[in-house]
Parts: C-alpha cells; structure tokens; sequence
C-alpha cells in the first residue's frame, strides 16, 4: 500500500483533487489474515467489498502484477462501477501457467505432502513466495481469464517491460485478444522489469491514467 507507484497515483490523484482509494489484501502488508488461506477469490472478494463500501461513482481500478487479474475480476463483477481500467505487469491466470510451464517434479510433490512449496521471490523480504495449494487451486479452478472471451466493455490500457522476468509481456497480448472492449491498448517498455517503479515508468502511469480520465463514462 506504500509502494512506489500507490504513493505516485495519490499524489496525481490529490493534486487534481479526485478520490483515492488503496489497500492491502487480507494477508498482505497492513492487512490481518492468514496469507495460507488467501486465494484469488479471496482477494476479489476483498477489493469488491472496499469498492461497494468504501467508494462512489465509476473508478477507474489500477491493478499490479496479480492486482491486475483482481482487476479483471472485479470488472467482470461490478461493470456499472468500472470507468476504465489499468493494468500494470498484468498477471492473470499466474497460477495455471505456473504449474503448467514452470512447476518442478520436486515442488509438485512438495505440493501434495505438505501444501505448499517456495519460489524465490526478490520483492519479498524473507526472498522467497510461498505457492499454498489452496491457491493454486482456486486460481487454476475457478478463476482463469485467459481461455475465453473477457466481457469488459470499457477502456483498458496496459503496460508491461519487455525486460519483466517475472510475468511475460506477451500474457498483456493475451488479455487484449480476449478482452471485448475495443478500446484497449498494451503498450510496451524497453525497461521497467516486473515493477515498472523507475521515474521514466511512473511518469508513463500517471500520463495514462490522465489520458483516461479525460474519456467520458
């Protein structure tokens, strides 16, 4: 909630005088919770009760690396809410692709006999993620975007790094070809890697979101 690009949005969003919304997910950051029963349900759920109760009128969502799959979830569930949308290093559907693309014998079987396995992760400060089979089922079950038509029918700009070793740039093409809205644009950075936090990519952020604000609802 203290990133570099949350404080970068509250700082175009206070100086235009516009509302501003941020929080962490159960189990994340400043937010309780056990991070061993967070799933992507979970976290969807987290962020359509902060746009129901905490929010008014249509907002434009910005979602990052997972936050961009909550993003599209969320559109999906409350579209005459959604202004447009901001996805940044998009992730949706992570869990699938891990466990079909890069999931080793070692941490499958991990997976089963004890529920869990570790991937190295250097924006954590204990260095590594924590893969909870709860998650990956969820995610992998009831959650995948990228194999059907997306139904969102507002503006959606993405960026991603071509450098992000991450998540693939080619995973923001995948959302475009699927998403129904034709207006929708992914765009492209040399650099940026998987935070897309540098001043070259928050001045790109705020642009954009600027750029979508001025779009009637």
């Amino acid at each position: 909630m203290n990133g570099d690009k949350a404080l970068a949005i509250e700082a175009l969003c206070a100086a235009q005088g516009r509302q501003f919304t941020r929080f962490d997910y159960m189990a994340h950051g400043q937010s309780g919770g056990d991070f061993a029963e967070g799933t992507i349900s979970q976290w969807r759920d987290d962020t359509l009760q902060v746009l129901d109760q905490v929010t008014t009128g249509p907002q434009l969502i910005v979602g990052s690396s997972m936050g961009g799959w909550i993003m599209l979830l969320t559109a999906l569930a409350r579209p005459e809410r959604i202004h447009s949308l901001l996805g940044l290093a998009a992730a949706p559907d992570f869990t699938k692709r891990f466990v079909e693309q890069e999931l080793t014998a070692e941490q499958a079987a991990l997976l089963q006999s004890q529920g869990y396995f570790d991937v190295p992760n250097c924006y954590d400060d204990s260095g590594f993620y924590r893969m909870y089979n709860k998650l990956v089922e969820d995610g992998t079950r009831h959650n995948t975007l990228l194999e059907q038509p997306i139904a969102i029918d507002v503006p959606v700009r993405l960026l991603h790094a071509v450098d992000d070793e991450d998540v693939p740039w080619r995973v923001g093409g995948a959302i475009i070809e699927q998403l129904s809205s034709r207006d929708c644009q992914l765009q492209l950075l040399k650099t940026g890697g998987h935070r897309l936090s540098d001043p070259a990519s928050l001045a790109l952020i705020s642009a954009t979101i600027n750029t979508l604000l001025e779009q009637p609802h």
